[in-house]
């Protein structure tokens, strides 16, 4: 499993995505704003090559406000074909130079994203190594799943991922309080939890998967 370094890193995570939001459709502070960001939540996945870090990082904006869903991938070189999705790069204390990129553009985080809902691998705490998020939780009616060939849109509440002759996979990345429970007509999903930005504990959809 991926090994948590608590280190130094320059920029920040919330700092790279300071300016990188507002380019975002589904940004709702608008383009010529400037988010006021903190932590909010999220989970981990492991890359089974040991290769690629992959997290879902919740954040809140006070400048909104709002909360939002952002998958990043951490690369320790240039991902081909994806200058697009690159939300910026880091100097990591312990592994140098990180790449991030928008994770629902990044085939690795994609993959380990179906693992979980098909039930195949577990989400892991933010900042413990080795430890199960319990808190994330995840349904699955098909299977397997596969987006080979897959396209990535963005619209006002988030990123779909389609393919030309299966599901469709929705990452809600604008967080709104919802009951844990699958939506109509929905044949997956994951949930979870987060601190909405009035401090309260707030729990809803992360991704559903629609025939």
């Amino acid at each position: 499993m991926a090994v948590i370094h608590h280190t130094v890193l320059k920029p920040t995570k919330l700092e790279l995505l300071t300016s990188w939001l507002p380019s975002r459709p589904w940004y709702r502070g608008g383009a010529d704003a400037r988010p006021e960001l903190a932590k909010a939540g999220g989970f981990r996945l492991d890359d089974p090559e040991g290769a690629v870090g992959i997290e879902f990082l919740v954040v809140t904006d006070a400048a909104g406000p709002g909360s939002y869903l952002v998958p990043l991938a951490y690369r320790g070189a240039p991902l081909d074909g994806a200058e697009h999705a690159l939300v910026g790069t880091m100097e990591h204390g312990v592994l140098g130079r990180r790449w991030a990129y928008d994770g629902m553009r990044d085939p690795v985080l994609v993959a380990q994203l179906l693992a979980l809902i098909e039930g195949r691998v577990e989400a892991q705490d933010q900042s413990v190594s080795d430890t199960p998020d319990r808190d994330v939780t995840r349904s699955c009616a098909g299977g397997p799943l596969a987006f080979t060939g897959h396209l990535a849109t963005d619209d006002e509440e988030g990123t779909v991922l389609a393919s030309p002759s299966g599901p469709a996979l929705r990452l809600h990345r604008v967080l709104r309080p919802a009951e844990d429970a699958v939506p109509a007509g929905a044949i997956g999903h994951v949930a979870g939890s987060w601190t909405a930005p009035d401090g309260t504990r707030a729990r809803g959809l992360f991704a559903t998967l629609r025939p």
